[in-house]
């Protein structure tokens, strides 16, 4: 009989691990304080034990996961008052990408800007407020992808990553989307309008509400 391939080693293993155990964090799947055991990992993945640890390195330098002295890693838990910090740091970093954005972007981006609005307003009209924080999620993203600025860009992917469960709870919380669909579509306007002050204004005027939300 051939001999069965053991499990993926080395750095694919590393990269593997990295890949499924971010994806799983941010989509909600591994909820704040669970218990991430590198041998359960590995078997799930495929991989060795090593490329787990690893990646719980990685994940760790990143603000995903925190290791307790004794007791192994687990997914981080992100206080309110954190969420808060990283929502005001966000308010400069973008900021600055919807003014550049209102600058750089293409005629086909500004489209697609307006595409995601009609869809956020949709969602809210339907009442489907996983739909509206998933397209939430995605307007920010474009706008940080249509600026151009990439330091800024890979600061706030950190930064966001951290804030997924908090990302969660406002979606669901009653009438939050409704408060925020103006908000967001005041950003999109300024930056089709290409008016750069107007839309940093639009983005700090949001993520206010974010904090204010966060706090309540």
């Amino acid at each position: 009989m051939p001999k069965q391939a053991g499990p993926i080693s080395g750095e694919q293993a590393r990269q593997l691990a990295l890949t499924r155990l971010r994806q799983a964090i941010l989509r909600g799947e591994m909820v704040p304080a669970q218990r991430l055991v590198e041998n359960e990992l590995a078997e799930r993945f495929g991989v060795t034990r090593a490329g787990v640890r690893a990646a719980l390195i990685e994940l760790e330098a990143e603000g995903l996961v925190e290791r307790i002295r004794n007791r192994g890693s687990r997914v981080r838990v992100v206080t309110v008052d954190e969420a808060v910090a990283i929502t005001e740091c966000r308010m400069v970093l973008e900021g600055l990408c919807a003014a550049k954005a209102a600058v750089v972007a293409d005629d086909e981006q500004l489209d697609r800007l307006a595409e995601v609005g009609e869809a956020m307003t949709k969602a809210v009209a339907d009442g489907d407020p996983m739909l509206y924080s998933d397209l939430n999620h995605r307007l920010h993203a474009m706008v940080r992808e249509f600026s151009g600025q990439q330091t800024a860009v890979s600061l706030l992917e950190r930064m966001n990553a951290q804030l997924v469960r908090h990302r969660f709870q406002l979606a669901l919380r009653p009438g939050r989307a409704q408060q925020s669909l103006s908000e967001h579509l005041a950003v999109i306007d300024a930056i089709r309008a290409r008016d750069p002050q107007a839309a940093e204004s639009a983005v700090r005027s949001h993520l206010a509400s974010v904090v204010e939300a966060l706090r309540g």
